[in-house]
């Protein structure tokens, strides 16, 4: 069996003495879209962050490829192959389209990056559109494009994408999905986290429930998908 991509073991985290994350594991296998599903509240951020080095885990044990990462900042993640998409895509407004993809390849060398932008800009045809407008002044859907695309500019072997489709119109959500199976065939492992549980299970290979900061259901996209609890507890059926 191959080696995990991404092995989490027994995770916690508390704010304040508030348990968030009470002992999370997951894994992501080399290729795969994982979904970290539940409602607000339920941990989701709180775990990927532990992950992406925002935050120490104050318990657990995290791995990627085989080497310990547990307790790195998240410069090191991000040289060690994992990119965060935040939550509200976090674009920096007041720049264009171009220097926010430049500064998501502050970890590559200066002649790299004109690739990685061609890169960028072969996946986003769109942004190419807009490579000189102010990144604030783009339509929700384009910022999240933007987002993606400038976590991609470091050349990750993981991205992480928080809630990726909040906020944006049903159609530009769609999009936003045929955009990340579209990264993930290029051979980046994507940890999807989201509230929109069916847009998620039809494209994730696996999956994770969470409910008050523990992992409660696990299996493949379309068992979680015909799960009588996940049609209960989130999908209204």
């Amino acid at each position: 069996m191959s080696q995990s991509l991404l092995d989490v073991s027994g995770l916690a985290f508390a704010y304040d003495g508030a348990a968030a994350v009470r002992d999370v594991s997951l894994s992501v296998e080399p290729g795969e879209i994982v979904a970290l599903l539940g409602a607000n509240g339920a941990g989701k951020s709180t775990t990927v962050r532990m992950i992406a080095g925002v935050l120490a885990p104050q318990k657990g044990d995290i791995r990627f490829a085989g080497e310990v990462l547990t307790g790195s900042p998240s410069h090191v993640v991000v040289r060690r192959g994992i990119t965060l998409v935040p939550e509200g895509r976090l674009v920096f407004p007041q720049m264009t389209v171009m220097e926010n993809l430049q500064l998501g390849a502050h970890i590559k060398q200066r002649g790299e990056i004109a690739a990685l932008v061609d890169k960028a800009f072969a996946l986003f045809p769109r942004l190419a559109e807009r490579r000189g407008q102010l990144a604030g002044s783009m339509s929700g859907g384009e910022q999240q494009m933007l987002a993606i695309a400038r976590g991609l500019m470091a050349e990750p072997r993981l991205i992480i994408l928080d809630e990726p489709s909040l906020g944006l119109m049903p159609i530009v959500v769609q999009e936003v999905f045929k955009l990340i199976e579209a990264v993930n065939k290029s051979g980046i492992g994507v940890l999807l986290v989201e509230q929109n549980l069916h847009q998620s299970l039809r494209i994730a290979h696996r999956g994770y429930v969470l409910e008050k900061g523990s992992v409660v259901l696990s299996g493949t996209g379309q068992e979680l998908l015909a799960d009588a609890y996940v049609q209960k507890a989130f999908l209204g059926r």
